[in-house]
């Protein structure tokens, strides 16, 4: 299946590789001529201009945008400028649902469909492929399915999932109408960063649990540790912890 990518980051650099490992033609574009060479030179189909871009799209077109919130709905109207009723226009990033909503009304009064994606795996999705949060009509949702199952991480190895389970199983989900992905995509990093808050949390509590052994300056700013005597455990977990990270912890 024939799919354009427009914004060639690291994330959709390796989208598009992902996709012509599974013998999908890409067809991109970025303002960045070296990013679409190095795509090139993989197999893709490079463009000079979102004109040229657009123009090499196979109808109905699928143009992909993977492109950072702020320049998404401006970049997202120019490219529905070229196209024709019944293209589809995919939001990868992380628009904030509300901006997808109203998006998806103003191009579908044009006749053109809007799918927002939540797109989360990346840099290393190349090789664990992406869990993917997908709104939008049902039709256009449809036709992209091959798109999405490449991109998807696919079923657990050893795993035959029951034939009603969908695609869930698989890593990638149609939510709902357009916003659904976007909106699931925006509940799924209030948890993932909850989670990581917590892990620091955590690591920093193990990191200070021998500070009564520590000698301390007071001052103005700094208060006497209290009972210090309940603060006296060397737990090595953080050392190991920064050395497997490489010294992040």
């Amino acid at each position: 299946m024939q799919i354009g990518m427009m914004g060639l980051g690291r994330m959709g650099a390796n989208m598009v590789r992902r996709l012509m490992r599974d013998g999908h033609e890409c067809v991109v574009y970025d303002i960045n001529p070296a990013s679409v060479a190095a795509l090139v030179k993989d197999g893709a189909v490079g463009t000079a201009s979102m004109e040229e871009f657009v123009g090499k799209l196979a109808k109905p077109r699928s143009a992909w945008l993977m492109l950072p919130a702020a320049i998404t709905g401006r970049i997202a109207d120019q490219v529905a400028a070229l196209m024709e009723p019944g293209d589809i226009i995919i939001d990868g990033g992380n628009s904030y649902y509300h901006d997808a909503v109203d998006q998806a009304a103003e191009l579908a009064a044009k006749g053109i469909n809007y799918v927002d994606v939540g797109t989360s795996g990346g840099v290393w999705g190349l090789e664990r492929g992406y869990c993917l949060m997908i709104g939008g009509p049902d039709e256009a949702v449809r036709h992209l399915d091959p798109i999405f199952a490449t991109l998807a991480p696919g079923a657990d190895a050893g795993s035959t999932p029951a034939k009603d389970a969908g695609t869930a199983p698989y890593g990638y989900l149609h939510c709902g109408p357009s916003g659904a992905g976007h909106f699931v995509k925006m509940v799924h990093n209030g948890i993932e960063y909850g989670v990581m808050a917590a892990y620091a949390e955590g690591i920093n509590i193990l990191k200070s649990a021998n500070a009564g052994k520590r000698a301390r300056t007071a001052d103005a700013e700094t208060s006497p540790l209290e009972n210090p005597q309940y603060y006296q455990f060397d737990i090595d977990i953080v050392d190991a912890l920064g050395r497997q990270l490489g010294g992040l912890v």
